[in-house]
């Protein structure tokens, strides 16, 4: 069952990419209660690995998840806490889409004992195999980087006002990453977004979900930083959803810059 639920390749370098919300599969018994907005998926963050390539090239670990955030948010606290206090936040099984349309149909929502066994069913795999992977990885190394790869459109008025800046870095505030590191990386974006013409910005709307915030331990050595990336970037942000070669081209350079900055910190 495990094997079904994520992608994993297992690097030797310190640093895992973890893609938690690429995934597109819904299981039949739960596509079938899915109104037509919920089964668009449109909230997927699409393509995503496609942006990574280099990453195992560069000896990164990548854990991608296959099942959809529509079945469960691996990147929402199992206990249902909210990440941004006072903010809309959506549940870890979601009942609306990004537009506040309902994903199942009236009446055919998870109740709370469906919600548990999701949990245990897909979010708990995803989660342990990503603990043991930091943990292989802080065996060999002194210090780990986890980064936590999503997009997301560049406009949701559900969750902040106006455009997104194209490159979201975020470090829970700076508490799942030390600050040199943030800098670096940050400088690095600087350099790569005056050449690209993108834009970037640190805790800014999106300063890391569940993933960055649960594992992210500086003073463990195990740093967490989650990089939030505007969709507009590489992709059609409206069905079909289509990769955008020639936008695409122009951010993953930029990415695997990240990424090798990133990496020369780690490893010094």
């Amino acid at each position: 069952m495990t094997q079904a639920l994520f992608d994993f390749h297992a690097g030797d370098r310190p640093l895992l990419i973890s893609v938690p919300h690429a995934g597109t599969e819904v299981p039949n018994e739960i596509s079938e209660r899915f109104t037509e907005a919920g089964k668009l998926i449109a909230d997927t963050d699409w393509h995503v690995p496609r942006l990574y390539e280099a990453a195992r090239d560069k000896g990164a670990s990548l854990l991608v998840a296959r099942k959809s955030r529509y079945v469960v948010d691996l990147n929402r606290r199992s206990d249902g806490r909210a990440l941004y206090g006072g903010a809309d936040n959506t549940e870890i099984c979601p009942l609306t889409t990004f537009d506040r349309e309902a994903i199942y149909r009236p009446g055919e929502e998870p109740d709370a004992r469906e919600v548990a066994a999701r949990i245990a069913l897909y979010w708990k795999p995803y989660h342990d195999k990503l603990a043991e992977e930091l943990e292989r990885l802080r065996k060999r190394h002194h210090k780990v980087l986890l980064w936590d790869a999503h997009s997301i459109r560049s406009e949701v008025p559900r969750f902040f006002e106006g455009r997104l800046p194209d490159l979201n870095f975020g470090t829970a505030g700076g508490a799942s990453a030390d600050s040199e590191l943030l800098e670096a990386v940050t400088a690095e974006a600087e350099d790569q977004c005056r050449e690209s013409g993108h834009s970037w910005v640190a805790n800014g709307r999106f300063k890391g979900g569940a993933i960055t915030r649960g594992y992210g331990n500086p003073a463990g050595e195990i740093h967490a930083i989650q990089l939030e990336l505007s969709q507009a970037t590489y992709m059609e942000e409206a069905a079909p959803f289509s990769f955008l070669d020639e936008k695409a081209a122009r951010i993953k350079p930029v990415i695997a810059s990240l990424l090798d900055r990133a990496l020369e910190w780690i490893e010094k």
